[in-house]
């Protein structure tokens, strides 16, 4: 054998070796630095994020339990879980904006961000009241259920986008109670003619009724029933009335809340300002609204009784809608379902997306859970 090939041999696949060592040193070393490089903008963009302060408009005063007092919470939420980069500066109804303006504000970008809830503004996107006031509708784990994984989260940011915000859900209660009235309803033909202060797409069903209804801000309810303004008023559920008073001019308190048995509250932010955000300050906003939501349906369910027992202590007359009246109001719901769906396709598109995912989910909630007259 000539060695002199031999030894050519080894050395030429020695320097191959050597020559694949450096390759492969030097590849990690363009990885590692490719890895430093994202690391240091992900630190750039996000651990070193300019700080945000956003003034928050709302619908509902804070002392409101549930209805505003969740809005303080994700206020002070926010900054603690963002290590203070994130602060909400929240501002009493009509401190920035006429409460029901609020909406126009935020879109144009008057107001940074508002505290409220989708059914406010049925009167410009009529397709929102899907999120807030459907007649007999969903209860609260059903409606979170199609809000998440049914659809209905992809179809409420496209509404909203179409008008320069971003709303994310950010808290939600339990059934409201049908209303208050200051004489007792006895049959259909007594709410004809009745003054009443209705939210959402209720308002709709009870003017097929008969009733001349009107849309009221928080405020503004109170000085109207004592006046004589309106007769009668729904607004939320027994410890949120309670603490506004209906009860000391209105004797008479109707369940259940056919109209709303589950309502969303919302964080709306501007569109540009919510673009301008890191992915990680979005994160956190979000992340946060989703424990409200927790926090928020465990309060709202924890409080009703105490409430209901001290309103019947004071006077307050409870009735339950008879069942034939119950009937009156669905079959009124789905006409007035059936034209918002006509004239509207952001409304057609909602409606349909929940009532299919009702029907799918009906399969599962009639063997699931215990009849309630079990």
């Amino acid at each position: 054998m000539n060695w002199y090939f031999v030894q050519s041999v080894l050395g030429a696949i020695k320097n191959m070796i050597i020559r694949f060592t450096v390759l492969l040193l030097l590849i990690s070393a363009l990885v590692a630095c490719e890895i430093d490089n994202k690391s240091d903008k992900y630190l750039k963009e996000n651990q070193f994020d300019k700080p945000v302060n956003l003034k928050l408009a709302s619908t509902y005063p804070s002392a409101l339990i549930i209805l505003g007092t969740m809005a303080k919470r994700f206020q002070e939420q926010i900054e603690l879980i963002s290590g203070g980069n994130i602060k909400f500066s929240f501002f009493e109804p009509g401190a920035l904006s006429p409460p029901l303006e609020i909406f126009d504000a935020v879109s144009y970008g008057a107001l940074d961000s508002a505290w409220s809830s989708p059914g406010f503004w049925s009167g410009k996107v009529p397709a929102l009241q899907t999120f807030a006031t459907i007649p007999f509708g969903p209860d609260s784990p059903e409606y979170m259920a199609w809000y998440y994984n049914g659809g209905g989260q992809k179809i409420f940011e496209d509404i909203y986008h179409k008008h320069n915000i971003h709303s994310i859900i950010c808290g939600i209660s339990p059934p409201e109670a049908s209303g208050w009235f200051k004489e007792e309803i006895k049959s259909l033909e007594d709410l004809r003619g009745i003054r009443m202060r209705f939210f959402g797409l209720g308002a709709r069903v009870m003017s097929k009724m008969g009733v001349s209804t009107q849309l009221l801000a928080t405020g503004d309810i109170f000085p109207a029933l004592e006046l004589g303004a309106i007769d009668a008023t729904e607004f939320s559920m027994p410890a949120v009335d309670q603490k506004l008073g209906f009860n000391k001019i209105a004797k008479h308190y109707y369940f259940p809340g056919w109209h709303q048995q589950s309502t969303f509250f919302e964080l709306m932010i501007n569109l540009e300002i919510w673009n301008s955000l890191s992915i990680q300050q979005q994160a956190q906003i979000s992340t946060t609204c989703g424990d409200n939501m927790r926090f928020s349906i465990a309060e709202g369910e924890a409080l009703q009784a105490e409430a209901i027992n001290s309103l019947k202590e004071t006077g307050t007359i409870f009735h339950q809608w008879p069942d034939h009246m119950l009937d009156a109001f669905e079959a009124a719901w789905l006409e007035v379902a059936k034209e918002e769906a006509n004239k509207d396709p952001d409304f057609d598109r909602a409606w349909t997306s929940l009532v299919k995912f009702r029907k799918s989910y009906k399969t599962w909630k009639e063997i699931g859970y215990l009849k309630t007259n079990r």
